[in-house]
């Protein structure tokens, strides 16, 4: 994956971003009065070859002046082609409300769609306002289903 949107890259992780997107991931948590939980729901994130790489995910890094400012990730659930998770999807302050988040969201479902999944799950939290308005938007539907702890919503959507 190599995209640009305005001044920003979006492309592959590569091993030497794990600190980089582990203290920006952590930094947006915080933000938001969110816990960096290494141990648990951000595990993922410290061990990408292992939960992303491994499983047939997808985790790109976003870049502004060889920064890195975001992140955004997809992972396969279950058995076969029926559903993945979209996670990892923070961006620092500085890259919001320039449409970033948008344009990531229709390149993770464009990818996803193109390898055949037939729906998406995304979990979030209410405090993440941004992230609720922008799935809302783009027709995410709310699920029942939330596993992970510091989340309070989750939401789904039908290719």
């Amino acid at each position: 994956m190599y995209k640009r949107y305005h001044e920003y890259l979006i492309r592959d992780w590569t091993p030497g971003d794990r600190a980089a997107a582990a203290d920006l991931i952590g930094r947006v948590l915080a933000e938001y009065h969110l816990g960096w939980e290494p141990q648990g729901a951000d595990q993922d994130v410290v061990q990408v070859e292992q939960a992303y790489h491994a499983a047939n995910g997808q985790f790109w890094v976003v870049e502004r002046s060889s920064q890195l400012v975001g992140t955004a990730a997809f992972l396969p659930l279950g058995q076969g082609k029926q559903r993945v998770e979209i996670r990892k999807m923070y961006l620092e302050t500085t890259a919001r409300g320039q449409g970033l988040g948008q344009f990531l969201l229709t390149q993770l479902e464009t990818e996803i769609q193109q390898a055949g999944y037939h729906s998406i799950l995304v979990e979030t939290a209410s405090v993440l306002q941004e992230a609720v308005a922008l799935y809302e938007k783009n027709g995410y539907q709310p699920y029942d289903q939330v596993e992970t702890q510091r989340c309070d919503r989750a939401y789904v959507k039908y290719l």
